[in-house]
């Protein structure tokens, strides 16, 4: 895990969801913020909600990683905000994080209601790595842990459909879930020697675990 950083004091105000693409035209990044409107983070790179069969070479993923990493930090600084960036490989996509630094706490404003900010920001810096690479990118941004909390909960839901659709014999249907949260409990319950699906229309697209 290769760590950047990039601290500086906070300022009384931060980015949000309609001030991202400005701070991403500064830093270098995408100036076209309709792209940012106009799909889901996942629906701008035809991303499947469908369990992992494979994907890009490690090194290609590394540098995925390296590019986002440069682009946050510069955004970070440009907002006058505190935080760390964390740069890994998670399976098949590059993981980048951006996490508490020894100056500072990073604001809990990056992530917003439902973690609406801290997709529109995933969605710009997949934006920035694909200008820079020419490569779409699947990266997965993260901001305070926020989903890596979500991905344990959701890892708890799931098991807890396994164990009920194990006991009766009955498929179970899910609460409406996003792309990547449905991805996080298809590759559960296929861990699990279940099967699953997805069902319904966005944004109330669900899953549905099913009997072996």
């Amino acid at each position: 895990m290769t760590e950047h950083n990039g601290s500086t004091p906070v300022a009384d105000g931060g980015p949000t969801e309609a001030s991202a693409s400005n701070l991403a035209t500064e830093a270098g990044g995408p100036t076209d913020a309709g792209s940012v409107a106009q799909a889901s983070p996942d629906e701008a790179v035809a991303e499947t909600d469908q369990p992992s069969t494979g994907g890009r070479a490690g090194r290609d993923l590394e540098r995925e990683g390296e590019v986002a990493a440069d682009f946050l930090e510069v955004l970070l600084d440009i907002a006058d905000l505190d935080g760390d960036i964390d740069v890994d490989v998670d399976g098949d996509r590059a993981a980048v994080a951006i996490v508490d630094s020894e100056e500072g706490r990073v604001p809990r404003r990056l992530v917003g209601p439902d973690g609406k900010v801290l997709d529109a920001l995933q969605e710009l810096t997949r934006l920035a790595v694909q200008s820079a690479t020419g490569e779409r990118s699947r990266l997965m941004l993260d901001v305070a842990g926020y989903r890596a909390e979500r991905r344990a909960a959701l890892v708890r839901i799931a098991e807890e459909a396994i164990a009920e659709v194990k006991d009766s014999g009955a498929k179970k249907a899910l609460e409406p879930m996003s792309a990547f949260e449905r991805k996080v409990v298809h590759d559960t319950v296929l861990e699990a020697g279940l099967r699953s699906e997805s069902d319904g229309v966005e944004p109330s697209r669900f899953v549905v675990v099913l009997p072996a």
